[in-house]
């Protein structure tokens, strides 16, 4: 028999009552250490005052209202994001998907808008996670994300990872634009090659395209910048964010360049609960503590010491790890056995981490962690190396 919860998800063994700060507790008591962080969403931790008291504050004033009205706290967050990166202009929705999809719409249009409706397609990188929604999936490519959902949705042309030259021949009469991840995600935690968004960025402007970037997952802060591509010293077109933006409330956002966005015209695209009331004051609540003095700059310091540590746990289990990859806090283990037995092992001694494609274990822990929480993290995956090494 089925259950009511539709079983997308498997069967959980854990289910978590309270959390505080960078720990998650069961009913029983016990206590995770969550260097998942809800994968890579609750960048400030769990129950962070400052968000709960922005919440609880709009919570009582007014929840929804649509945006066929202005929405006061949704131009404030946008000009925040506008004033903090490369964009002129921001959509709010409410996940990364979405967030993924506009921007696939944004290029279509805009080229569209400019005399070029027969540039529609999309090229994107080998081992790419997109979203769930059909566009998405079809932009990712991977089978096991595609099967059973076809026809697969037309306009998208996959290349190798991190190849300039096969981005190059790629391109033809009917590319739109080129949409990446800095950092991929689901793919194993790969950042790109240095060089290689620079390069992107010369590409698209040699032929008139947009370089769209998806850091929903590497965005807000969690490289040690607000966005990954300023690592780079360039400039995207198109950007789709979402996760860490709400810190564990549902938000996404699609920024972009003036031209981009100015094809998106009154009536062109919508969201009924995209920018409400209560997401933009928790929005906003997230930037307030992003961008303080001294954020990023802990977060790039506290990711150091977690890579040096992990680095020499790679040294030390060589049978268990192969070594790490990423960028700041998304970080990836490429593992010997099964990444999922790696997982097991450190939950069952109270560490919380995500399992990735090609056989990585990812920690995404909150970007408010500590030294003390990198040691802590380190000694129980080094006890569960042990361990699965038959030490």
């Amino acid at each position: 028999m089925i259950t009511p919860v539709m079983p997308t998800y498997g069967s959980p063994e854990l289910a978590f009552e309270k959390g505080e700060g960078v720990y998650l507790y069961t009913g029983d008591g016990r206590r995770f250490l969550d260097f998942g962080a809800g994968i890579a969403v609750a960048g400030l931790g769990h129950c962070h005052p400052h968000l709960i008291e922005a919440l609880k504050g709009q919570a009582d004033k007014l929840w929804h209202c649509s945006n066929l009205y202005e929405i006061p706290e949704q131009v404030r967050l946008a000009e925040r994001l506008v004033a903090n990166s490369f964009a002129d202009s921001v959509f709010f929705n409410n996940s990364g998907a979405e967030a993924v999809e506009l921007s696939i719409k944004v290029a279509r249009k805009y080229h569209s808008e400019n005399g070029h409706p027969e540039r529609y397609r999309v090229i994107t990188c080998e081992g790419a996670f997109h979203g769930r929604s059909l566009a998405t999936i079809a932009a990712g490519g991977q089978e096991k994300h595609l099967k059973g959902f076809g026809p697969v949705v037309e306009g998208f042309d996959h290349v190798a990872f991190g190849n300039l030259n096969e981005m190059r021949a790629a391109i033809g009469p009917e590319t739109a634009a080129i949409l990446v991840e800095p950092v991929q995600g689901e793919g194993g935690i790969r950042q790109m090659p240095k060089g290689y968004l620079k390069g992107l960025r010369d590409i698209a402007d040699e032929f008139g395209i947009l370089l769209m970037l998806d850091e929903v997952q590497c965005g807000m802060g969690r490289t040690g910048k607000l966005f990954a591509y300023e690592w780079a010293g360039i400039e995207p077109d198109v950007l789709a964010t979402a996760k860490g933006l709400g810190g564990g409330f549902p938000v996404g956002a699609c920024l972009a360049k003036e031209g981009p966005a100015a094809a998106m015209t009154a009536g062109s695209h919508g969201s009924t609960f995209g920018g409400n009331p209560l997401a933009m004051a928790v929005g906003n609540a997230v930037l307030d503590i992003i961008l303080a003095d001294g954020f990023l700059g802990h977060v790039d310091s506290v990711a150091r010491l977690l890579w040096s540590r992990l680095e020499g746990l790679c040294e030390t289990y060589p049978s268990v790890f192969q070594g790490i990859s990423g960028a700041g806090l998304m970080v990836g283990l490429k593992c010997v056995p099964e990444n999922a037995a790696v997982v097991a092992k450190c939950a069952e001694n109270g560490l919380l981490l995500v399992a990735a494609g090609n056989n990585v274990v990812r920690l995404v822990p909150p970007l408010v962690i500590e030294d003390e929480h990198v040691n802590e993290a380190v000694a129980i995956i080094e006890k569960a190396a042990g361990e699965l090494a038959g030490n």
